[in-house]
This record gives C-alpha cells, structure tokens and sequence, in this order.
C-alpha cells in the first residue's frame, strides 16, 4: 500500500473556494524540481532620438518545451511584472538556460523591486542575439531566441508561447542550476 503524507494545514492559510490555501499550494509546488533560466528581452527607444532601449532580464523556474514541430516553448510570467509588459509589446525575446556556476545570475534577476536592469547586466559575459536583439548569456548551457505566437491569461499569470528562432549550446556539458523547496540547488544535492 503506498502511503502518503499529507501537507500540514497551516494556521492561516487563505483557502480559496477549491479549499486549498496559497500555502498548502506553495508547499506542493515547491517540491517539484526545476531547472532555471534567464529571460531576456530588449526594450527599444520610446522615440529615434531620445535615450537608447535597455535589456531587460528576469529569473524564470517556470518554463517548459511546448512542442517539437514547429518548435515552441512557454514562460510564465506574473501578470503586470516588467516582463510581462515589455513581452505584450515587443514580441522577441531570449532564453538562457542557467549552469550551476550561474547562481549569482539567477539571484540577481529573481530581486524583487529594482529600478534598473542596466546596472545587472553591466558585468555580465553575453552576446546580443541576432534574430532578436537580447542578450545570451555566454556560459550558458543552452540558449534560445523566441518570438512570442500566443499569450494566455491564467490566474495571476500570464503564460506567453514563443517560436524557438535560433538554438545553441554555449556550454553543454556543465552540469545545471535547478529550483527545489525554495532554493537554488545543485543537481545531486
């Protein structure tokens, strides 16, 4: 008989009409291992001679292949972040997918209430994508430049479905940065 042990209720879970807290929920999706990636996208000038476009880059555990031919893959992003506003307006966009060496990275994109990303990009080693303008981060283990064909509304989500452009592999046989019960880990840790 398999036996499975339950999540503990927490004392002041907001349960929703399903009867499932935020809480409960965070606990059961945090056991799902992850890997991690950096998205990125380039902002063009709001006018030809005003002050030049900025990357703009964030952490994402939630991404995933959609679908082999064509090729399409899928990011969410939280409704109304950065992101998600540029992404509604400028449909290319870039994926590094993170190697374990690349910690830093993943915390210095996942910071909750920056300013600017121009100062987070500034020492970083990365190539600026040709079929869409973003940065790829060199050391990466592989790397993917998408345009956005479809964006779906879901909860407090926005789950946005690129045509993979271009692939390649900067460093593919580094061993990659995953996301398990809230921390960034090492495979085999």
């Amino acid at each position: 008989m398999l036996k499975t042990t339950p999540v503990p209720r927490p004392p002041h879970g907001n349960p929703h009409a399903e009867g499932v807290s935020n809480d409960e929920f965070r606990a059961a999706m945090s056991r799902l291992a992850a890997g991690v990636c950096l998205i990125t996208a380039h902002e063009t000038p709001l006018a030809a001679d005003g002050p030049r476009g900025e990357d703009v880059g964030m952490t994402a555990t939630a991404f995933m292949s959609v679908s082999l031919d064509p090729p399409l893959v899928l990011v969410s992003l939280r409704e109304g972040s950065r992101m998600d506003d540029l992404l509604a307006e400028q449909p290319l966009w870039a994926v590094s997918v993170l190697a374990d060496h690349q910690l830093q990275v993943a915390g210095r994109f996942a910071m909750k209430g920056r300013i600017s990303d121009r100062l987070l990009f500034a020492d970083l080693p990365y190539v600026r994508g040709e079929a869409s303008g973003a940065p790829l981060l060199t050391g990466a283990l592989a790397t993917l430049e998408c345009r956005t064909e479809n964006r779906v509304e879901a909860g407090d989500h926005t789950l946005v479905i690129g045509r993979v452009l271009t692939a390649s592999l900067p460093s593919p046989d580094h061993q990659p940065l995953t996301y398990f019960r809230g921390r960034y880990r090492h495979l085999g840790q």
